[in-house]
């Protein structure tokens, strides 16, 4: 190999190296003004009903980005996930989308429950508005997180549902304590142009993948 031609593939190398570690970590970006859609979980492994719900989300609630954020671990779950970096390399093969960004801001911000996050990314992105996504699973158990009235006061809520976890979910405490806040299904686009407490029950047909089956059809070792 000619000097010019290793030159060219010594620089390819540390160019590939240098983007992989900004992206491992560096903070997503945004502006004031922007609105976006926060889905957070272990993603153990991502897969394409996660991408589904995103792109209904994006649609849906009229946001500019969605953000996976990747979380280092789920506190309510005993047992660990695959490793982080792992888990963030799978997912960017599964939701390759330009107004979806894969982040792992938890690692950086060293926030521990969704309540934390919520408050560190309002104060490091003043002017912009954040939506939590969740499905409606989470909506059902949604009491059970810490501090979880201060994430519905304080930040959008959009949850995207199954149509057999409907009654679940609007039975739940959550639910019940601000059924005053919700915004129909129909009107959805306005979720981002109302100030907290404000959520939004919307039914999305559902991809038949979850990542629980994943793991245990041994696709995937956490």
């Amino acid at each position: 190999m000619h000097l010019m031609e290793s030159v060219k593939v010594a620089v390819a190398i540390i160019r590939k190296a240098v983007l992989k570690r900004s992206m491992k970590s560096s903070y997503p970006y945004a502006v004031a003004g922007q609105t976006i859609g926060l889905l957070g979980g272990s993603f153990d492994p991502a897969h394409a009903g996660h991408a589904h719900i995103t792109r209904e989300a994006l649609k849906r609630f009229g946001l500019d980005r969605v953000w996976w954020m990747v979380s280092p671990g789920n506190p309510l779950k005993a047992r660990g996930p695959a490793p982080l970096d792992q888990r963030m390399e799978y997912a960017r093969g599964v939701m390759d989308h330009p107004r979806v960004q894969i982040t792992d801001i938890e690692r950086q911000l060293g926030t521990r429950y969704t309540a934390q996050t919520l408050k560190a990314l309002q104060h490091r992105y003043h002017g912009v508005r954040f939506v939590w996504l969740m499905g409606a699973d989470n909506l059902a158990q949604f009491h059970r997180w810490q501090d979880w009235r201060w994430i519905m006061e304080n930040v959008s809520v959009g949850v995207l549902a199954r149509s057999n976890e409907r009654i679940s979910a609007r039975m739940s405490p959550a639910a019940r304590l601000y059924r005053e806040n919700r915004i129909t299904g129909r009107h959805s686009h306005l979720l981002t142009r109302c100030e907290p407490p404000a959520w939004c029950f919307v039914n999305v047909p559902m991809v038949a993948q979850s990542s629980s089956a994943i793991r245990a059809a041994g696709l995937w070792t956490s």
